[in-house]
This record gives structure tokens, C-alpha cells and sequence, in this order.
């Protein structure tokens, strides 16, 4: 759904990266609060994963193909104000690299599959969390629903952005008739994708999915008739650092595989949004991308003649930019929120002398 130069006027696009800016620095200061020297790193590897999966176009209906968003699978994996960070973070390297979705729609784009899909998703998911009885079942289907509502969600926020600004004069009806009814089809995949990778994450390390902090459900005894809550038990002393190396390793050698090899394999035809704006005109007064002419536009090597070798490494290339520029934002939020608690503690034992 990456959104070309051209398809919304200026005027919208620069409120779009208004918006899209301020939620960024939002972000930036929640983030924070959610990533620390263990869980910054893996942040940076999130994003990768999710610049590799996106390149896995996959079929949905006859002659259009889908691929991930991300935004619920970042959010649930990581926080979502760290999650909006990661797609932010995609989407540059996607458009600056490689000359996927415009430049002057990068607010477009960072408010409609950045910041949209992944505050309903969150939301959607925290709230089917609370009412489920906290298990990784329950967790894996709460992901599966958020992630599905999540992109027929940014559909419409697109709608609306072309209702407001688009540059061809075509019926809003029909643009949100084919736009939901076709991103209804890639959020099943988008869910599927979601689940699975969530339910694979909290199968070995739990306490590094974000959304699964304190999956266990208290422990009830009935007394009397009634249910009430057992006593804790002591628990053990938790190892201070348990390493995340090889969750680490894992994710980062999968990426490399998708976008470097199974990418080659994947669907050729249009995503939804290509295939909506062809088929109904939104497309007529797109623009011819700035970076164009990069050595890796459209997912290919210059000069590299071997097609299935040139798209491989251009996945690679990919995968390891936006892990290193990732990883290195992250370290730089999660060092400053370490920073202000040692200040913080010093001045607090300031005081107490």
C-alpha cells in the first residue's frame, strides 16, 4: 500500500507529514519507556524482518497480490510507540534505497501504514486481551483479529486522504468499495503472518513479546463456592540478563533467507493499492520517483543481469540498512531513557544526603 508521489495533492501530504512527524516524536519519547538494552536490538531486528516479509508478495485474488503492513506485528512484538518507530524506519529505507513509495508521500505513508495500522491494531488488541483469558492461545488469536482489522483500517485512512486531496476526479464510492474490499482479502494474509510469527516468538521467549507481559493468569482456588485468588508463589530468583542472542540470530538469518531467496518466488502482479489506482484511475497523474535512478530501485542491483542474483542481493542490502539504521536509532532512545533513570536516581540520592 505504499502510496506513489502524486496521488495526493501537496497541500495534504505536507499536513499527512505534519502529523505523521509529530506522532514520530511522539514516539520517540514513549519509546523510552519501552526499550532497554536487551529488547533494542531486537527492535532493530523487527523492523528487517518486517522490510524482508514485505517484499513476499502473496496472491489474493485474480491478477492482485498483498504483503505485510507490519504495523500489528510491531506493536505486539515490541510496543507501539516503538512500533510506529519500525515502520518509519521500513518506509525510509524503502523509499529513499529503493524507490518504494514516494518521497514527498512519506508522511502518507508513515501515517497511513505507520501510525494507523498500528494504533488499531494495539488498541484492538489490548482489548481483546483483557476480556481473553490471558494464555498464548488467547494471545495468538488476539494478534490473528488485530492484525485482520488493521489493514482494511489503513484502506480507509487512505480513502479519506484521497477524499480530502486526491489529484483525479474519481467517486469516492468506488475508491473505498475497492480499496476495503480488497485489503479485506491481504489482511486475512497480513493476520495469518502476524499470528504466526507472534505465536512462534512467545513459544520460546514470552517475556520479550511486549504485548505478552504478564501472560499467566493468577491462580484461583474455589472456597465455599466461591473463586478466589491462591496466594503467589515465591518465585524463583530470574537470571539478570537471560541472553536473546540466539532469538536474535534466528530472526535476523530468517530474514535474510525470505528477502534474499523465497522473495524471487513471490507474486508479480500488482498489490492492492496499484491495482485500485489502474483500475480506477487514481493513477493518472502519479509521479516519476526521485530516487529512480538508485542502484537499487525496484529491488534490483544495477547491472547485475541475473535477475534471480540481483533481487537477492538488493533484499540482503536491504535487510542489513534498515537492521544497522533500526538497531542504531534504538540504541541511541533506549540509552538516553538510561541516561535520565541514572540522573534521576543520583539527584533522588542527592537529596536523601
Amino acid at each position: 500500500m505504499h502510496v506513489p508521489d502524486g496521488f495526493i495533492n501537496p497541500p495534504v501530504s505536507a499536513v499527512a507529514g505534519v502529523i505523521a512527524a509529530g506522532a514520530v516524536a511522539v514516539s520517540l519519547k514513549g519509546a523510552r519507556r519501552e526499550l532497554d538494552e536487551r529488547t533494542a536490538p531486537l527492535a532493530g531486528l523487527v523492523a528487517a524482518f518486517i522490510f524482508a516479509v514485505q517484499m513476499l508478495n502473496f496472491p489474493v485474488a485474480a491478477g492482485t497480490s498483498g504483503h505485510l503492513l507490519g504495523g500489528a506485528l510491531a506493536a505486539i512484538l515490541v510496543g507501539p510507540y516503538t512500533g510506529v518507530l519500525c515502520i518509519s524506519v521500513v518506509l525510509l529505507m524503502q523509499g529513499i534505497l529503493f524507490a518504494d513509495g514516494g518521497l514527498t508521500a512519506l508522511g502518507v505513508n508513515v501515517l497511513d501504514m505507520g501510525i494507523v495500522t498500528t494504533v488499531v491494531a494495539y488498541a484492538l488488541f489490548r482489548g481483546l486481551v483483557g476480556v481473553l483469558p490471558r494464555t498464548r492461545r488467547s494471545m495468538t488469536v488476539a494478534s490473528f483479529v488485530a492484525a485482520l482489522v488493521s489493514v482494511p483500517a489503513a484502506a480507509c485512512a487512505f480513502t479519506l486522504m484521497y477524499w480530502i486531496g486526491g489529484t483525479t476526479d474519481i467517486p469516492i464510492g468506488k475508491v473505498f468499495t475497492a480499496m476495503v474490499g480488497v485489503h479485506v482479502l491481504i489482511g486475512i494474509g497480513e493476520a495469518l503472518i502476524t499470528a504466526l510469527t507472534v505465536g512462534a516468538v512467545i513459544a520460546v521467549r514470552p517475556d520479550l513479546v511486549h504485548g505478552a507481559r504478564g501472560l499467566a493468569a493468577p491462580l484461583k482456588l474455589r472456597i465455599d463456592g466461591e473463586l478466589v485468588d491462591a496466594p503467589a508463589p515465591t518465585p524463583e530468583p530470574a537470571p539478570a540478563h537471560r541472553s536473546t542472542r540466539g532469538l536474535w540470530a534466528t530472526g535476523l538469518i530468517t530474514a535474510l533467507v525470505l528477502a534474499g531467496v523465497v522473495s524471487f518466488y513471490a507474486s508479480a502482479n500488482p498489490d492492492g493499492l496499484e491495482k485500485v489506482a489502474t483500475d480506477q484511475g487514481i493513477d493518472k497523474e502519479a509521479k516519476e520517483h526521485a530516487a529512480k535512478d538508485s542502484p537499487l530501485a525496484d529491488y534490483g542491483v544495477k547491472d547485475v543481469p541475473n535477475a534471480r542474483l540481483s533481487g537477492g542481493l538488493a533484499g540482503v542490502i536491504g535487510v542489513g540498512a534498515t537492521l544497522v539504521a533500526g538497531s542504531g536509532a534504538f540504541y541511541v532512545v533506549s540509552r538516553r531513557r538510561r541516561t535520565k533513570d541514572e540522573t534521576g536516581a543520583g539527584t533522588r540520592t542527592d537529596e536523601k544526603v
